[in-house]
């Protein structure tokens, strides 16, 4: 017969298997929606040529948790151009709807990343479609058009700096230099297929890109309430919101100081280790949660990584 020690200890390990399958499922329906096992299966059972390997940093990064903070920092950073920000606030709906676009994105992301180039064809020709229905005016009235190469490129260096940015702080194998080249490199693939010219092929090129945009970046008043929405105003129950705070201080300990200045978000000096501190615990509750689920329920291959 067990003893009561031995009991407890199986029934805290039960408490404890059930408390992280929870919080796995929590997170794969929202990122990746209830139908997140026929995409996983899609995404990873169907035989075929893909353009990258379980080695490559590309996958590496794609399929981490830190992926989670960094795509709030993409965001974030993403809205401060005027055109790019018109394009979400007026054709997206992402309020309406923010679950579904990040589930879209986060699908998108995974078939290109991890797909057949068959698969991975096929989404990037359908986004291509939808950005040649999306133009307009920003809020000083200029023009805009979702297919301008220019303004894919910027979409593409903001996202990519920051998935980058966000491995190297908040993952347990950041890449080396070389591989962070290589990742900047290995995104041309699918940015170039989507209309975006003159991507960067290395770290340096790609900061130096980042950089060069800054004479056009500004927050526009729909910068402004996309932030107050991910950050003060997030579409959660109230029990989810603590955990997607340890993210969201994460993505935003990740923006660069002028881009965080720009957007109004106050964020001390003494208090970024802090929100940095917040952003590894955050990642790391969401790898743990991760790890609760069967192999043929997770959207990403890796999510234990």
């Amino acid at each position: 017969m067990a003893s009561l020690p031995a009991l407890a200890v199986d029934q805290a390990r039960s408490l404890s298997r059930a408390a992280q399958n929870k919080l796995g499922h929590a997170l794969r329906d929202r990122v990746a929606g209830e139908d997140a096992p026929a995409a996983a299966r899609r995404i990873w059972q169907t035989p075929g040529l893909r353009w990258f390997t379980e080695d490559d940093p590309i996958w590496i990064v794609n399929q981490d948790a830190a992926m989670f903070p960094g795509g709030i920092t993409s965001l974030l950073l993403q809205s401060l151009h005027p055109g790019a920000m018109a394009g979400v606030a007026g054709h997206s709906g992402y309020k309406g709807d923010p679950w579904g676009r990040l589930q879209r994105t986060s699908t998108y992301l995974a078939t290109v990343t991890f797909g057949t180039i068959e698969h991975a064809q096929e989404a990037i020709a359908h986004v291509r479609g939808i950005h040649e229905r999306v133009r307009g005016k920003d809020h000083r009235g200029r023009p805009y058009r979702a297919s301008d190469p220019h303004l894919l490129r910027w979409v593409h260096i903001a996202e990519n700096w920051s998935f980058l940015t966000a491995h190297q702080n908040f993952s347990d194998r950041p890449l080396t230099p070389a591989q962070a080249d290589t990742f900047v490199d290995q995104t041309r693939v699918s940015g170039e297929l989507l209309g975006a010219t003159d991507l960067p092929r290395t770290v340096a090129e790609l900061e130096a890109q980042i950089e060069g945009y800054r004479p056009e970046l500004e927050a526009s008043p729909a910068a402004k309430d996309a932030a107050q929405f991910l950050l003060r105003e997030p579409p959660l129950p109230l029990a989810a919101k603590p955990g997607y705070a340890l993210l969201a201080a994460g993505g935003v300990a990740l923006l660069p100081p002028w881009a965080r200045e720009e957007l109004g978000i106050p964020l001390p000096r003494l208090v970024r280790p802090l929100a940095h501190g917040a952003g590894r615990f955050g990642v790391a509750a969401v790898r743990w949660g991760m790890a609760g689920l069967d192999d043929d329920e997770r959207l990403r291959h890796g999510d234990t990584h």
